[in-house]
């Protein structure tokens, strides 16, 4: 599986000095991404508010689709707290990978966290490169066969849904769904029914 690369020692802080703020220097606050090339070279680390302040750094994320045996896929629908999409339906699990971590290390991460799924055997389908006016995202893109039990966190989702793939696609571009899904679902859609 492919997978990021990280400097012997720790990568700079960005962003970096530039003419504007020649004396700039960035401080770790919070939580803390890796800055990435296509290749998975890391070479920096910011904070995640910058990388998501239109700065359009690609940084890394996972995302975890469930399918079922009987074919339907397990949506989380965002809680209403969130900064970006509120109230839209995503992908069962989706997050940014920390600085310092690697893919399968933040899948089971996060999975607990938003889910409370624990024991899981992830297949890794790819990856690929979201791009929105503010953002690039490099996201690794796992699935998982089963029907687990499933309890999902009330501060990161509000609550879960097993859709057939038709009622999916029918929901496209209704505002329903969120546009990351959208793009994602179709260029994963036969390896997830070949799951089956």
């Amino acid at each position: 599986m492919f997978d990021l690369v990280y400097p012997s020692t720790p990568a700079p802080l960005y962003p970096r000095p530039s003419i504007d703020r020649p004396g700039y220097r960035p401080k770790s606050r919070g939580e803390m991404l890796p800055l990435m090339e296509p290749s998975g070279l890391v070479y920096g680390q910011a904070s995640r508010a910058w990388c998501h302040s239109g700065s359009r750094v690609l940084h890394p994320v996972v995302h975890l689709h469930i399918i079922d045996q009987e074919g339907r896929v397990y949506l989380q629908k965002r809680s209403k707290i969130k900064a970006l999409l509120p109230g839209f339906w995503d992908t069962a699990v989706g997050g940014h990978i920390t600085y310092g971590e690697y893919a399968q290390e933040t899948l089971f991460r996060e999975a607990a966290e938003e889910l409370g799924l624990q024991a899981f055997n992830p297949v890794f389908l790819g990856t690929y490169v979201y791009e929105t006016e503010r953002d690039r995202e490099f996201v690794f893109i796992f699935a998982m066969l089963g029907h687990p039990q499933l309890s999902p966190d009330n501060a990161e989702v509000s609550e879960g849904k097993w859709w057939t793939v038709p009622e999916l696609e029918a929901a496209f571009g209704k505002g329903l769904i969120t546009p990351n899904f959208e793009s994602e679902f179709p260029r994963i859609k036969q390896q997830l029914l070949a799951m089956l």
